[in-house]
């Protein structure tokens, strides 16, 4: 969706970043300006970050997905109320997405359902979540979660046969390049076709083949190794693993000349950050943000190729900052990234009233949340409660570790919970040095131009953006079109194209699916075609899902789910498909008319043209050249002909088509008797007839609109849980083979008492497990996880 917001309005760290390094390039003398500069435009600027909590990870086909979003601001970490739309997609390995909604966002939260169809083929998908703010940006920055689709119903596809290794081994040196004659660290990251990490033992080897370093993961096919490229040599790393044939991959190319970095703990709570260089000359600078704020900049001139840094941990932001050291030229040459763990500052608790249930009896939850001080503060929690098998393990993601950590790193991490509670710090320092990402990059940023945006953020509804061309099929500027939905309820929009052609439709409260009838006035033109744009984003992160193995001693499991899924589908179909009206303002734009005409207070005329003549006091009918024209009379007198006819909500250009509409159809008509501007237009008053049925009446839209079927906001689905209160309906024959026992989005908890949640068991025996996690309102983020029996 086009559109430009200047540096005035919202903006991400980006343009910052273009303004301290034009403090930069003038000289390191001037760092204290500089930090102070690069806060101010941070402090202007607006980053949008998303978590998504996913009921579980693995589904059959015909299971729903439920999920809850937070949105926060990507510097602070705090609850965002700017965008009112979160787009939701399940893509498929090859980025096809294969389900799609539209969640409404309230105060930075939202919820929504997807069912899983029943075509979809075995495999991994990835659940990922953003606004339209977010496109501008690269879609690594999206949320994006690994979830497991099985469909039991169809043959399982033939894994094609793979004649590569079973795993896969990255290297990344520290702070970016090799450079030949200069010491560094190399990280290193190994994994399984299952995306997991693994253990191995590896060394690196010269074109002689005699070894330099060896090296073997320290935690999660992960670790680093001290090396020193020398010129004229090349080297590979040799990777055994198990028993298995050795595999062989190449070294990154050491350059001539450069800098390399090395990051190590120098006590005392600082950190030492050396900089070792073969580049003649010349003061760097060190500048450490966190998230966009500039935390501190250091100037240091290298002695004998070697420049030293002294960082106070207590300089640096919670969570990860980034390094980034740049030589008197203002070029970005060497760049890391560091963990400060955060301190907890919001606790949840959840415990069910027993360790072990019997099937079909009620299970209590009890949850509060607490602050560091353990007084009781309200939260917004969501609460998913079910079954471990062989198929299904406990999710070991949640909001603060994706907040502080995942969100800043590139990739899915495996155990993400594990690097915010007391992890070792040289496996937290490994996976920072393999998996960095960086939200910004200063290359690019060194080379941007015009720092304006193309998408808007939807700060009001839903914006549907179309284009306008003329009969060359070339752009239209300064085009005014309406977009309708028709219904009882009027929903009507006008935009005027840019220079592009762009239309953008701020619409508001429009939920559900429906037809939506774009089209000029087609009274003055007739000439120009408007396509409606997918809003969708079209950009992918490159990130690759590991394959789907279904091995033999999952097919209990599998069976088990997939009979439960079959069995809710027959048993309670219609108890799956109600759903939670939402709140919408039933008022037109235009507000309370002038008057409003309920057709069956009067005498019931043949045609509408009659209905007009004779009892709507506001208007008169005339013809020009044999067509009829209506205008309207204010206070004043008469207005200019032609007022904006509508049926349904949605415009009628040609009153001789309003005229052809059954009174008889029409439940009323609305009349604004004054001129009326609206957006881009002005309107020589409105008329609007509502029928009974808001079909429009069978009025035809003109042959040159584009009507198309389209989704607003999701309808939120409600979640079924059977009741198991009375002895009768615990002996219900309707059998009930639920893994899933319980999902909420909408769990509060207040500052005096805590909450009690209550479900019921199925008839599944096993171990369930239940997760709930959210913030509160200043943002501090939490999950807590437990487990019980049902025997």
């Amino acid at each position: 969706m086009k559109g430009k917001i200047k540096l005035n309005i919202l903006k991400k760290a980006l343009p910052a970043c273009l303004g301290l390094l034009a403090l930069i390039t003038k000289g390191f003398a001037q760092e204290a300006p500089a930090k102070l500069a690069f806060d101010k435009y941070s402090k202007a600027a607006l980053q949008e970050k998303i978590y998504v909590h996913v009921d579980k990870s693995v589904y059959v086909t015909g299971e729903i997905v439920w999920f809850k979003i937070y949105c926060v601001d990507g510097t602070y970490n705090k609850p965002l109320n700017l965008s009112k739309i979160v787009y939701v997609e399940i893509l498929d390995n090859a980025n096809a997405s294969v389900m799609q909604a539209k969640i409404a966002m309230y105060n930075g939260i939202g919820s929504g359902s997807l069912m899983v169809p029943p075509a979809l083929v075995n495999g991994n998908y990835k659940l990922r979540a953003y606004t339209n703010w977010m496109k501008n940006f690269e879609p690594e920055g999206y949320f994006e979660k690994k979830i497991t689709i099985i469909n039991t119903l169809r043959t399982p596809d033939v894994a094609a046969k793979t004649t590569g290794p079973d795993y896969d081994v990255q290297f990344f040196p520290e702070g970016g390049d090799l450079v030949n004659g200069l010491p560094a660290n190399v990280a290193f990251k190994a994994v399984g076709r299952n995306g997991l990490g693994i253990a191995f033992k590896g060394a690196i080897i010269n074109q002689s083949n005699d070894t330099v370093a060896r090296f073997q993961p320290l935690k999660f096919g992960m670790g680093h190794f001290a090396f020193t490229p020398v010129a004229n040599n090349s080297y590979r790393a040799v990777i055994r693993v198990g028993n298995q044939k050795p595999l062989l991959v190449n070294l990154p190319a050491a350059k001539s000349e450069g800098y390399t970095m090395q990051v190590t703990d120098a006590g005392n709570g600082n950190l030492n950050v050396k900089v070792n260089s073969s580049v003649a000359g010349g003061q760097l600078l060190l500048l450490a943000q966190t998230r966009g704020l500039a935390k501190l900049s250091l100037n240091a001139a290298p002695a004998g190729g070697i420049a030293t840094f002294i960082v106070g941990k207590d300089k640096l932001g919670e969570g990860v900052s980034s390094l980034t050291v740049f030589n008197d030229a203002g070029q970005p040459v060497c760049e890391r990234l560091y963990f400060k763990r955060p301190k907890q500052a919001l606790f949840v608790d959840a415990v069910a009233d027993a360790p072990q249930y019997a099937s079909r009896k009620k299970v209590s939850v009890t949850i509060a949340a607490k602050n560091a001080t353990d007084k009781m503060i309200g939260s917004s929690l969501s609460m998913a409660v079910y079954r471990l098998d062989s198929l299904q393990a406990a999710d070991t993601d949640n909001i603060a570790a994706y907040l502080w950590l995942g969100s800043e790193l590139k990739g899915a991490i495996e155990s993400p919970g594990y690097y915010l509670s007391g992890a070792d710090e040289e496996a937290t320092d490994n996976l920072l040095l393999t998996q960095g990402w960086r939200r910004f990059k200063w290359n690019n940023i060194l080379n941007a131009g015009n720092n304006s945006f193309k998408y808007l953020p939807e700060f009001n509804g839903h914006m549907i953006t179309a284009r306008v061309t003329d009969s060359a099929k070339n752009a239209a500027k300064d085009v005014i079109a309406y977009l309708a939905i028709p219904g009882k309820r009027v929903q009507m929009y006008a935009a005027k194209s840019d220079a592009n052609g762009t239309l953008l439709f701020n619409t508001k409260e429009f939920y559900g699916a429906g037809e939506v009838v774009v089209q000029t006035n087609t009274e003055r033109d007739t000439t120009h075609r408007i396509e409606v744009l997918n809003p969708f984003s079209e950009q992918f992160a490159k990130t690759r899902l590991p394959t789907l193995e279904l091995l033999p001693y999952t097919q209990a499991a599998l069976q088990q789910q997939s009979l439960g899924a079959q069995v809710q589908t027959i048993y309670a179909a219609n108890k799956l498909k109600r759903y939670f009206e939402p709140k919408v303002d039933s008022a037109a734009f235009f507000g309370a008319p002038f008057k409003t005409y309920k057709l069956d207070d009067y005498t019931r005329f043949v045609t509408m043209e009659e209905v007009v003549r004779e009892y709507i006091s506001e208007a008169t009918v005339s013809r020009l050249r044999g067509r009829p024209h209506i205008t309207l009379i204010d206070e004043n007198g008469l207005l200019s002909p032609d007022p904006l006819i509508m049926v349904d909500g949605v415009p009628v250009f040609k009153t001789e088509k309003v005229f052809a509409v059954d009174p008889l159809k029409v439940q009323r008509l609305q009349v604004v008797r004054n001129r009326y501007f609206w957006g881009p237009s002005v309107y020589e008053g409105i008329m609007n007839y509502t029928t009974y049925k808001g079909d429009l009446g069978g009025t035809e839209t003109d042959a040159h609109a584009t009507v198309i079927d389209y989704e607003g906001a999701q309808v939120q689905r409600e979640f079924y849980s059977p009741v198991y209160e009375t002895e009768e309906q615990a002996k219900s024959r309707i059998p009930d083979f639920r893994n899933l026992l319980f999902w909420s989005p909408d769990i509060k908890t207040g500052s005096l008492t805590a909450n009690k949640v209550a479900f019921y068991t199925s008839d599944v025996p096993g171990k369930y497990f239940g997760i709930v996690q959210g913030m509160a309102a200043n943002g501090d983020a939490a999950s807590k996880t437990f487990t019980f029996e049902v025997k």
